[in-house]
């Protein structure tokens, strides 16, 4: 097995999750091994999720070190942004999804951006932000920032200011 009980991970759409257990199960007559998840920042949750899934596979993935946090957090004035202008809006819905899901930090920093520019840009000409930009804008920041939160021992709702702080600092 790839994790470990006691081991920290990103699981998809839930951030970061601790491998409580593993489990046999007996499914239709054949005995089946899940991995036991709970989601650090969502207490009362348990995930079950089969050990030799190709989609548990696809989802689990060991979380950033410290250092790489930091590198990402340099990198993000200089990330350039992905508003799909000439796609329907089911592409870029599915295009966004397909983003959160797949954890690339890069491009959920990409999509993060985005949404926020998109948003900034509606208000100023009096539109309100699409609820689907606004719902994608927060799945993409808690699998990120809860990340980060965890890995550097922050408050999540210190991850913004600390961000805002790092950037600062770089640039001045």
């Amino acid at each position: 097995m790839p994790y470990q009980v006691g081991e920290s991970v990103l699981y998809g759409i839930h951030g970061v999750c601790r491998i409580e257990g593993v489990e046999d199960k007996l499914i239709d007559g054949n005995s089946v091994t899940y991995y036991v998840l709970n989601p650090i920042f969502e207490s009362g949750s348990t995930i079950y999720t089969p050990v030799d899934s190709e989609k548990t596979k696809a989802k689990m993935r060991p979380l950033l070190s410290a250092p790489e946090i930091f590198r990402l957090i340099r990198s993000m004035p200089g990330e350039n942004m992905i508003w799909l202008e000439n796609e329907n809006e089911n592409d870029r819905k599915n295009r966004y999804r397909e983003i959160i899901a797949g954890g690339d930090r890069t491009e959920l920093i990409r999509l993060i951006k985005t949404l926020y520019f998109q948003k900034q840009t509606r208000a100023e000409t009096g539109k309100k932000p699409l609820a689907s930009d606004n719902h994608f804008m927060k799945d993409a920041e808690k699998v990120l920032y809860d990340e980060f939160a965890h890995v550097l021992n922050i408050k999540r709702e210190e991850i913004v200011p600390f961000i805002r702080e790092q950037i600062e600092y770089k640039g001045g």
